[in-house]
């Protein structure tokens, strides 16, 4: 393809909008078949252990390092200014409302969302979808709508987690090892964390990033080329896009969520 050739730029063009048009269709497809996964609860449960308990361990351990970080970062930094109680809810808030969940949302694309799109590009390569489809069963009912709901899920919960842990890391180093009054660090997050406008924000923003990145490794794994380097092509894609996907909506969100 030669990007001076207007034949060829149009053709790139037209196959950009075949696939937004494809992921639109796929997307409105996986919001619409809600309530007959509802109806079989046990595949999504399954999905949820699949995407949440094997991406546990590596969100609670980043989570309390970035914990640890956050607190040293924060005293050398309000120790200049003279605040330095103000330091728990100085952790508290940037875990909740910005650490939180772009940080669980871009280890979740690399743990489960690659796992998803390489799970589902071997199903494509390997014609097991093809054959479901021959038996009539559809399967973005039967594979695709489980594992997107279950990321729905599973994605708020893994933030919570990361964010919890991420606190007791900031206790860690600054009451134990760095000496601030443990009173003092608990209640100036207690009175300076709002249920509502800080642990609700954090809240929304896991779910849609939790839609994106799963929606994101779905996509990418059923559009799949059925070759080995067609899956392995798709998997790389996976982590980009949604990496982007989920810092371009950060951005998105806090102006939003601050500007009403």
């Amino acid at each position: 393809m030669s990007w001076y050739k207007p034949a060829d730029v149009g053709f790139a063009v037209r196959a950009q909008l075949v696939g937004l048009g494809q992921g639109a269709r796929l997307f409105a497809r996986l919001l619409a078949l809600l309530p007959a996964v509802l109806k079989r609860p046990g595949l999504v449960r399954d999905q949820i252990h699949f995407l949440g308990n094997y991406s546990l361990g590596i969100i609670a351990v980043s989570g309390l390092f970035v914990g640890f970080v956050m607190a040293l970062q924060g005293y050398y930094t309000l120790q200049s200014f003279g605040t330095t109680e103000a330091l728990g809810q100085l952790v508290a808030l940037s875990l909740l409302r910005e650490l939180g969940p772009v940080i669980t949302a871009l280890l979740f694309a690399g743990r489960a969302g690659t796992s998803l799109t390489a799970e589902i590009g071997l199903m494509r390569a390997g014609e097991q979808l093809s054959a479901m489809e021959m038996m009539a069963v559809d399967p973005v009912q039967r594979i695709l709508a489980p594992r997107f709901w279950a990321g729905v899920v599973a994605m708020p919960v893994l933030a919570a987690v990361f964010s919890a842990v991420g606190v007791i890391g900031g206790w860690v180093v600054a009451v134990p090892m760095i000496g601030i009054d443990s009173g003092s660090f608990w209640s100036q997050m207690q009175g300076g964390v709002d249920v509502f406008s800080d642990v609700g924000n954090g809240i929304i923003k896991s779910v849609v990033f939790g839609l994106t990145v799963t929606f994101v490794a779905l996509l990418q794994g059923f559009t799949a080329k059925p070759t080995p380097e067609g899956v392995s092509r798709a998997t790389t894609r996976t982590v980009v896009v949604a990496s982007l996907a989920v810092l371009g909506l950060d951005f998105i969100l806090t102006a939003l969520m601050f500007s009403i």
